[in-house]
């Protein structure tokens, strides 16, 4: 194992160890009349950086924007890391997006994955309606090196939190691809969680300059 995929290897496995205490954070004292969700809860796959082969690809650069044009959705784009007690980050608004830095550069080879709220303190999330993507729908995430990675949506899903499919999500593919991944189905009042996740699969289709 190389170090890039050791490191890769090794954040994944911290960023695990925190899914369950993410399951049961409390949200927010919650706005009148409005739901309050917390971020969505994504189940994280350790897989090393060598298990993805070659194909089509831009080279590295963290996101700094996502457009999805069908929803008229424009949102910048946060790093996450990982928190104090080991769980994922999340992003701190309703408007911002964040993309986990332990795994592919959205563009890359590998499955970049961006989460995003549903709703958040009374607002709507950025994410609010992916479940309206359909397939063939462009996603366009600007970079840092100036480049932007041109997706197309291949399909969407919604699964139960308790059946998340990680594999399908995390897992190696041969190609630079990308999952919008937020919180979907009913709401639990007494979990302060939505049931479900909704993720959006998208594939690269070709890049830009911005």
């Amino acid at each position: 194992m190389n170090r890039r995929s050791a490191v890769l290897t090794a954040t994944l496995v911290l960023a695990l160890s925190g899914v369950a205490a993410l399951l049961v954070a409390r949200p927010a004292a919650p706005v009148a009349g409005s739901r309050t969700t917390p971020a969505p809860v994504l189940p994280i796959a350790v897989v090393s950086a060598s298990a993805f082969t070659s194909g089509p690809e831009l080279a590295s650069s963290p996101p700094t924007r996502l457009e999805i044009p069908a929803l008229r959705v424009t949102a910048p784009v946060t790093e996450l890391g990982l928190a104090p007690d080991g769980t994922m980050q999340v992003p701190a608004d309703a408007r911002t997006v964040g993309w986990f830095s332990g795994a592919p550069a959205p563009g890359s080879l590998g499955p970049a994955v961006l989460a995003g709220h549903v709703d958040y303190r009374g607002r709507a999330g950025s994410f609010a309606r992916l479940p309206e993507l359909r397939p063939g729908d462009p996603v366009r995430v600007s970079r840092r090196d100036g480049t932007v990675a041109v997706f197309a949506v291949d399909r969407i899903g919604r699964y139960p939190k308790r059946a998340f499919p990680t594999e399908a999500v995390y897992g190696p593919i041969d190609h630079a691809g990308l999952r919008l991944v937020t919180c979907g189905g009913d709401f639990d009042r007494e979990t302060g969680h939505y049931v479900d996740n909704v993720v959006v699969f998208a594939s690269l289709r070709g890049s830009s300059r911005t």
